[in-house]
């Protein structure tokens, strides 16, 4: 069945026709933007920040730090909060913190105000993604499809990744045209339509919880396993960040913590994080390995190949931003056409063999290198965006539970996070004595052990042998 063409919507306030319209889409595209856009503008705002201010350079990374560390947490709290409060509630929730980071931002006069202001927008914008996911399978199953809505699927990854692209560029003209501040500005008219728009989704379905007392609210939502969870995480993200050196406070605590959490969580017949059911789900939990693996990838090139070109092929900054152009324009033209074909197998395969292919081609770089090669290595990492992205997400629809839609996507995001800060570590290893050819040498090799893991938790899958129908 094709998407938007659904004959009837069996709801309780009666028929309509075409699900998916624009006024549905819209505002659901606009919040899955915010999160990426947020992650990759500051990083031409952090010099001038830490000019203005009076601090160091390297003081401005927990401005970039919060943010993931926020997200991480945050992306599965509000999906288990859209699946017992209503997605639409918690997705206004996250628009308005949005918002309110952004004046916070705008305002601020120190590092520890701008600090704040990041944490409330990776807080406000890791219910969108979730949220979204909620509120695209509740409509599918009223609409009666029996597939994936490809096509907004599709297009919900084009956003994130569009926007995560050209987040360094628009970033670089407004910082240099009117100042860091519209590093944060940026969010408040974003937000304002975003608003508007989402206003005019349709209303959550009546739930018990959301007329509930607090205390019945905290155990639908596991309050104690969030908390739990997110200590956890806390944790692990402190002991990876200044790796190799080893931070034994912040390892003991993660595995207390971890321990602790896993023996509430196994405890408790509806848990936040289910171990029982990933345990049991093996297809949900190959596809956060593959995402978090992917992506550790993906991160470790851009990191790590924008750092190289820059201290040991000479190039500038601006230089350095215009190799990495086609690979954003490669996701974006990839992805719209995958997703609408629900397919999962291929795409994850070609994201596998696409990394595979440009981690050894970031081996064979050297100082010498043609500038061509520098293009194409990126051009190569866009495929495996494009791929990964499609059919990983095509993948967790499939795999999570309709009534646990919601916190699967946030945990899908969560791992996705893990193998982002995973890559600075490891960017952070190879080039412990400054960016050179046998550091990227040695990035390159991880790559490809990264990539070979990615392939065989692929073509080992059998449930990805078959396409798979939604319940």
């Amino acid at each position: 069945m094709r998407i938007g063409t659904a004959e009837v919507d069996s709801i309780s306030t009666g028929a309509i026709r075409n699900p998916f319209t624009w006024t549905f889409t819209t505002p659901l595209y606009v919040g899955a933007s915010l999160n990426p856009i947020n992650s990759s503008i500051i990083a031409t705002a952090l010099v001038p920040i830490a000019t203005e201010l009076n601090v160091a350079v390297g003081a401005t990374a927990v401005l970039v730090s919060s943010l993931y560390l926020a997200s991480a947490v945050a992306q599965p709290t509000a999906g288990k909060l859209a699946e017992v409060l209503g997605a639409r509630r918690v997705f206004l929730a996250g628009i308005v913190l949005v918002l309110l980071g952004g004046v916070i931002g705008s305002l601020g006069q120190n590092l520890a105000m701008l600090t704040v202001a990041r944490v409330l927008i990776g807080l406000g914008t890791s219910a969108a993604f979730p949220c979204a996911m909620v509120m695209i399978r509740r409509r599918a199953e009223q609409a009666g499809l029996d597939q994936p809505p490809g096509g907004v699927l599709g297009g919900l990854a084009l956003a994130g990744m569009a926007t995560a692209a050209i987040g360094p560029p628009v970033g670089g003209l407004l910082v240099g045209a009117a100042g860091w501040r519209w590093a944060f500005l940026i969010n408040i008219p974003v937000t304002l339509i975003a608003l508007v728009m989402a206003l005019r989704l349709p209303k959550d379905p009546q739930r018990e919880a959301a007329q509930s007392g607090l205390r019945q609210i905290a155990a639908r939502i596991d309050l104690f396993g969030i908390i739990g969870f997110a200590t956890t995480m806390t944790s692990l993200v402190v002991f990876l960040m200044p790796l190799p050196h080893v931070t034994w406070a912040a390892l003991i605590v993660f595995l207390v913590a971890a321990a602790l959490t896993a023996w509430w969580e196994l405890r408790r017949s509806a848990p936040f994080f289910d171990l029982r059911g990933l345990a049991s789900n093996g297809a949900l939990a190959r596809t956060y390995l593959r995402q978090a693996l992917t992506l550790l990838g993906v991160y470790s090139m851009m990191f790590g190949l924008t750092q190289w070109m820059e201290a040991a092929y000479g190039l500038s900054t601006l230089e350095t931003g215009l190799m990495l152009l086609p690979m954003g324009a490669v996701s974006a033209l990839l992805s719209r056409p995958l997703a609408r074909r629900n397919l999962v197998r291929g795409p994850v395969i070609a994201s596998a063999l696409s990394m595979l292919l440009g981690s050894a081609g970031i081996m064979l770089l050297d100082s010498g290198s043609p500038v061509i090669a520098l293009v194409l290595v990126p051009l190569v990492f866009g495929v495996t965006t494009a791929t990964t992205t499609v059919g990983n997400q095509t993948a967790l629809y499939q795999a999570a539970p309709a009534d646990q839609i919601g916190t699967a996507s946030g945990l899908f995001r969560t791992f996705g996070h893990l193998g982002t800060i995973t890559s600075s570590v490891i960017g952070g290893i190879v080039f412990r004595d400054g960016a050179s050819d046998q550091g990227l040498h040695s990035l390159g090799l991880v790559l490809v052990v990264a990539g070979v893991a990615v392939l065989l938790l692929t073509v080992l899958d059998r449930r990805l042998m078959r396409r798979v129908t939604t319940s």
